[in-house]
């Protein structure tokens, strides 16, 4: 496999994991409890660190970085709106 096919693969893995991050997110919003919404947060950080972990490992710093940014944003969100 070409190196530009193995970073073609690599986005689209990590941006696979992002959509799901982001509707685990969105979910969050969407959740009738706190366990609940607490369950979508641990699932939007999962698909995040997964694709982080793709971004880190094949050397793309740009989406890295971007990654990271989104990540900490989404916390921030979780502690200030459904931290009890």
């Amino acid at each position: 496999m070409s190196d530009d096919a193995k970073r073609q693969e690599h986005l689209a893995e990590i941006e696979r994991c992002r959509q799901l991050g982001e509707k685990a997110y969105d979910d969050m919003y969407e959740a009738h409890s706190f366990r609940d919404a607490n369950l979508c947060y641990g699932d939007a950080k999962e698909f995040y660190w997964q694709a982080i972990a793709i971004a880190r490992e094949s050397g793309l710093n740009e989406e890295l970085a971007a990654l990271e940014d989104r990540l900490a944003h989404i916390k921030a969100v979780f502690r200030s709106q459904f931290v009890q």
